[in-house]
């Protein structure tokens, strides 16, 4: 699950506007799970309501990697 107090809490003390996280999955699947697209979209809310917007999500893998603004997913 995101850590969503602390990404934000991170954000709000950078005097971020806009935020890109990165997480890996080990399976070697790049494609979001159910869970990562759920824990998203709660993250991007809590950003949104603090003036932050979320640009992309990416989840890595030792071969590349998935975008949830490619996917349209953001």
């Amino acid at each position: 699950d995101l850590p969503i107090r602390i990404i934000a809490a991170e954000a709000l003390a950078c005097d971020a506007v806009a935020v890109v996280i990165a997480h890996n999955h080990p399976s070697g699947e790049a494609m979001p799970s159910a869970a990562d697209r759920e824990a998203t979209r709660r993250l991007a809310r809590a950003l949104d309501g603090l003036g932050i917007r979320l640009l992309d999500h990416l989840v890595v893998t030792r071969t590349g990697f998935a975008s949830f603004r490619a996917l349209g997913l953001l």
